[in-house]
């Protein structure tokens, strides 16, 4: 896929995430409770991140400036974490997900103790099928964060994808130990009776 191509694609989905939240904003407004949803979500983007809402929501080229913008600042800002971690998410929604962890690495070297970025780590390589890599970081954000059920639910999926029952029997215990109610656990268990069984 050409960059151009790649960029359409990021714009287009994108595009089909603001129309959709604008919509979800116009709803919630009309029928839901009187604050306006995109004041609060505004509050937490980034710094530099483009305003919900804004005119450039129906207007592809500027949406595709935004993106190519944050890509490039990206590689030609190397030291700079959040634009790494942008540039990560921008390819991560597209499901580029060897071009996501490129950037999450370069985050977490820049800045190897922030949490969010070992566990996203874990998940993005959980779902580019690196099973073995992704067990290292959930294992790694479980050191930093021993309770986190999002982390242990993905450790115990990368353990039992990768086919080690032992791994996945100890992640799946850790998790019922912290959230016994967990909606993943049978799942979980079902697959660790599969594998152990040999089927």
């Amino acid at each position: 896929m050409s960059r151009e191509n790649l960029l359409f694609a990021i714009i287009g989905i994108l595009l089909g995430f603001i129309v959709g939240f604008l919509f979800a904003s116009t709803m919630s407004q009309k029928y839901g409770p009187t604050a306006p949803a995109t004041a609060a979500s505004s509050q937490s983007l980034p710094a530099d991140h483009p305003p919900v809402g804004a005119n450039t929501a129906g207007d592809p080229s500027a949406m595709r400036q935004q993106v190519t913008a944050s890509i490039e600042k990206a590689r030609t800002e190397p030291k700079n974490f959040d634009a790494q971690v942008k540039a990560a998410e921008l390819y991560y929604q597209i499901q580029r997900y060897d071009q996501a962890i490129e950037f999450l690495l370069k985050a977490n070297q820049l800045q190897p103790t922030d949490y969010q970025t070992v566990a996203n780590l874990g998940m993005v390589n959980l779902d580019a099928g690196h099973f073995d890599v992704a067990e290292k970081w959930y294992r790694a954000a479980m050191k930093m964060k021993p309770d986190d059920v999002m982390v242990l639910s993905g450790l115990c999926a990368a353990t039992l994808q990768k086919g080690d029952a032992k791994g996945a029997e100890d992640a799946i215990a850790r998790l019922e130990k912290v959230d016994p109610s967990s909606q993943d656990l049978p799942q979980f268990r079902e697959k660790l009776a599969s594998l152990k069984s040999g089927k």
